[in-house]
């Protein structure tokens, strides 16, 4: 199933074609693959090129730790990401390595890092689903991290499978249509609130 974007404007195919699926094929990427979506997340623009990112990483053939990582995910979660052949935490340090002072920016580097391997991953035909739904303090006991670290966001990577396999609910989320809010919503002007003349 196929659900490029709807774009006013013209953007390159990788951007248009990422969505986040929740069926996924049993199809297993191979540790290179794995390594290349790593790589893209390590180029990464970030503050004072600090690179805050830390990555928890498990294929479904490494079952401790898969399990491991999927049993910090919520119930609604585990309804379906029981099926991604791969699965992971990304970890954000608080504090900047090279003066020990808090980073502020430090989410923000990781989103960036995140979109980038979101889009590595789609330019060998995987997805990326990106989830705020597991338990922070399980990761945390469960995988040692440190106090100076914090688990920021899970997410599931795979080909993408057949919705029908998910409960009827998740089924039909899958099926529908990709929304966004118009750009006039988005891009302002002088004015706040009122959208950009470009956008008029």
């Amino acid at each position: 199933m196929e659900k490029p974007a709807k774009t006013d404007f013209p953007v390159v195919e990788l951007v248009r074609d990422r969505w986040s699926p929740r069926a996924f094929s049993d199809y297993l990427p191979s540790f290179e693959e794995l390594g290349s979506l790593m790589e893209a997340a390590r180029w990464a623009a970030s503050c004072y090129n600090g690179q805050p990112w830390r990555f928890i990483l498990a294929r479904k053939d490494q079952e401790e730790l898969y399990k491991a990582i999927f049993g910090c995910l919520v119930d609604k979660n585990q309804e379906w990401a029981y099926q991604a052949p791969v699965l992971g935490i990304l970890v954000v340090a608080k504090t900047f390595e090279h003066n020990g002072k808090p980073n502020p920016w430090r989410d923000f580097d990781c989103g960036l890092a995140m979109g980038q391997l979101a889009l590595q991953a789609e330019s060998l035909d995987l997805k990326v689903h990106m989830m705020a739904g597991f338990h922070k303090d399980k990761a945390k006991e469960t995988f040692n991290i440190p106090e100076e670290f914090e688990p920021l966001v899970a997410f599931a990577i795979g080909k993408k499978g057949d919705p029908d396999t998910l409960p009827e609910e998740l089924a039909e989320r899958e099926k529908a249509p990709r929304e966004r809010k118009n750009l006039k919503e988005l891009v302002f002007g002088k004015e706040w609130g009122k959208p950009a003349e470009w956008l008029e």
